[in-house]
């Protein structure tokens, strides 16, 4: 894999953990509920739970590769498709952050726990990957190589966007709990997003 594609997904992989999603729901309401110290097995577990996902794809990858060229130049530009429709969807989400009624007298391991099947019960996390990891693999290369170094690329991005948003959290509540700031974010990840797809099917026309 070349530096240049390297660092094209990692712009994606960037995008992709800050954009408002189930996990950076868990990580913001650990911030502001239990502080950032506390949230780090949150966190944690956030990451395990990704990395299942990014085996399962890696392994099916892998398989579809080895079996159809063909399909797996289909499932490339599905994925273009995926990515253009997420933006929209997330430019017309509203979502807040509802905190109320929280037990702050949990465990790390219960925190950890908790954000391992936030996760692993995500659907959206695995059909992402599917739709992202195609767009920088050759299918000409090894594979492994290519999808070790995508899978611990994607981790260590999430973890440091979560332990980001986790210290956010922990010292602006109530700006990060706003109605308005949760909407303009979805609109600024949604239009980036599309960009991303639009990026992506350009560079194969």
């Amino acid at each position: 894999m070349s530096v240049e594609i390297w660092l094209a997904y990692v712009v994606a992989a960037i995008v992709f953990s800050f954009a408002p999603g189930s996990g950076t729901v868990n990580s913001i309401s650990n911030g502001m509920v239990y502080g950032w110290r506390k949230s780090l097995a949150s966190i944690v577990g956030l990451q395990l739970g990704m990395a299942v996902h990014i085996v399962l794809v890696g392994v099916g990858l892998g398989a579809l590769v080895a079996q159809s060229a063909l399909a797996f130049t289909v499932i490339k530009w599905v994925g273009v498709g995926y990515l253009v429709w997420l933006g929209i969807q997330k430019w017309r989400e509203q979502s807040t952050l509802a905190i109320e009624n929280v037990d702050k007298s949990v465990t790390s391991g219960c925190l950890f726990r908790r954000a391992v099947l936030v996760n692993l019960t995500n659907p959206k996390t695995i059909v992402f990957l599917v739709a992202l990891f195609p767009q920088f693999i050759n299918a000409t290369q090894p594979q492994l190589p290519q999808l070790l170094i995508l899978g611990v690329t994607t981790l260590v991005i999430d973890a440091c966007v979560m332990m980001f948003y986790v210290c956010l959290a922990s010292r602006f509540t109530s700006y990060i709990r706003s109605a308005t700031v949760m909407t303009r974010l979805n609109r600024i990840f949604g239009s980036m997003f599309i960009g991303c797809g639009a990026l992506l099917a350009l560079a194969r026309a």
